[in-house]
C-alpha cells in the first residue's frame, strides 16, 4: 500500500477582497510534501494575491491557511536585489539577515547556473541572470515549501530547461512545490496537480496523486 504523501499546504476556502473588489473567491488548494502543484491564470486572475496571501504578505477576510512548513522560499513578483553587490554578497547578506549559516554558495550559484557570475555585481546582470540568482535565494535555505510565481521569467530555452530540472529534482527530494506560471508547457511537464485559475476562482483541471 502506497503511503498518502504528508500534506505541507493547504488553503481553505480563502477570500480576500481590496476594498469592493473580490480578488480571490472561496480558494481551496492542497500541496503535498514531494509534489508540485501548478496554476495557470492570466495577469490579474489572483494567482500573486494568493501566494502572498500563503507567504503572509496579505491577510484573508474569510477561509484559513494551514501551512505546516517549517522553512519557505519564494520568488513573488521580479526578485530585488542590491544592485550595487555581487550575487554572492547579495546572497550572503540575505542569509545573514535570515540567521542562516554553513551555506555553501559556490555549490547554491552553480546549482542556479551563476558559478561564473558570482562575483559580477548585480547591476551588471540579465534579467535571466536576476531571475536565477532569486531562485537561488528562494532554495537556500532548503525550504521544505517552494512558492514560485512565474519562476521562469527571463531566461532563454536552456535556463528553463535547467529549472525545469532543478525543480523535478528538489521535488523528488521531498520539497513541497506551488509554481505559477503563463507557460502551459512548465505546468504540463513539472506538475502532478493543475489547477486554473480566472477572476479569483481556483478549479482543479488535473490531478495525478
Amino acid at each position: 500500500m502506497l503511503e498518502t504523501p504528508e500534506e505541507v499546504l493547504s488553503v481553505q476556502k480563502v477570500t480576500k477582497y481590496f476594498g469592493d473588489f473580490r480578488a480571490l473567491n472561496a480558494v481551496s488548494l492542497r500541496v503535498c510534501a514531494g509534489r508540485i502543484c501548478g496554476i495557470v491564470g492570466r495577469n490579474g486572475s489572483g494567482k500573486t494575491v494568493l501566494f502572498k496571501c500563503i507567504c503572509g504578505l496579505y491577510g484573508v477576510d474569510d477561509g484559513m491557511i494551514v501551512n505546516c512548513a517549517k522553512r519557505i522560499g519564494a520568488i513573488i513578483e521580479e526578485p530585488g536585489f542590491l544592485t550595487q553587490y555581487s550575487g554572492r554578497k547579495n546572497l550572503q547578506y540575505l542569509a545573514s539577515i535570515s540567521g542562516v549559516k554553513h551555506i555553501d554558495f559556490d555549490a547554491l550559484l552553480k546549482t542556479v547556473g551563476l558559478e561564473q557570475a558570482g562575483n559580477k555585481h548585480v547591476g551588471k546582470y540579465s534579467m535571466g541572470m536576476r531571475q536565477r540568482l532569486g531562485i537561488a535565494q528562494a532554495i537556500m535555505e532548503k525550504p521544505d515549501l517552494l512558492v514560485l510565481d512565474e519562476p521562469m521569467n527571463g531566461l532563454d530555452n536552456q535556463g528553463v530547461q535547467e529549472m525545469r530540472e532543478l525543480f523535478m529534482k528538489l521535488r523528488d527530494e521531498g520539497t513541497a512545490i506551488l509554481l505559477a506560471s503563463h507557460n502551459r508547457d512548465d505546468i504540463e511537464q513539472l506538475c502532478d496537480k493543475i489547477y486554473n485559475m480566472d477572476h479569483g476562482v481556483l478549479t482543479l483541471r488535473m490531478e495525478n496523486e
